[in-house]
């Protein structure tokens, strides 16, 4: 009984004073609506999939995304069999949380460049899985190099040969210009549309 009693003395303790109550829970309210809404628009809950249309949520993964689409690759992996690490569960989430997180706070401050980039830890996991999956496929010729051995100058990267798998050269965002790559759809949900007429047809 003492315990309950000191865990509601604690709850109590961080209440707000009783003139900010209404103030606070309001505040509150709006964080929590604002927290449902970012939710809702930027489709979260797609992020736990594998679904390339995911990856060109952002409009920057468009040139990506329809190379890829173009590319051999297109039939046997996804965006996430080359992209995020394959060897367990806990990494696999861990690396596209962490990535993820990274990806949506540089898209949302507009901070990227026309041309992107694998950072390091990328470019060690897309080695990875190259190795692993073409080593299941019975399609690796050569040496196993890692991307340890890489930095250390024995060896190069999978794509240093390979330039062209799968992405083609991407340069720029214009670098696909008539190509197809799905639109995402309206965050604005169709009631709303209907009210002020910007429905699509």
């Amino acid at each position: 009984m003492k315990i309950i009693t000191n865990i509601v003395k604690s709850i109590r303790s961080v209440y707000p004073p009783e003139k900010w109550r209404i103030s606070v829970i309001i505040l509150l309210g709006v964080i929590t609506g604002m927290g449902f809404y970012i939710f809702y628009v930027s489709k979260a809950w797609t992020y736990l999939s594998d679904d390339p249309k995911t990856c060109v949520n952002c409009h920057i993964m468009r040139p990506e995304y329809v190379t890829w689409r173009q590319s051999s690759h297109n039939e046997r992996a996804v965006c996430m069999d080359c992209h995020v690490p394959q060897d367990n569960f806990f990494r696999t989430y861990y690396f596209k949380a962490k990535d993820g997180l990274r990806h949506s706070a540089i898209f949302t401050i507009r901070g990227y460049d026309q041309s992107i980039r694998m950072l390091e830890p990328g470019r060690k996991v897309v080695q990875e899985n190259c190795i692993r999956c073409h080593e299941r496929t019975g399609e690796l010729v050569g040496t196993n190099v890692s991307y340890k051995d890489v930095k250390h100058g024995n060896g190069k990267q999978c794509w240093d040969c390979h330039r062209e798998v799968p992405h083609g050269r991407v340069k720029s965002l214009s670098a696909t210009p008539y190509s197809y790559a799905p639109v995402p759809e309206s965050p604005v949900p169709q009631w709303l549309q209907k009210l002020t007429g910007t429905k699509r047809k």
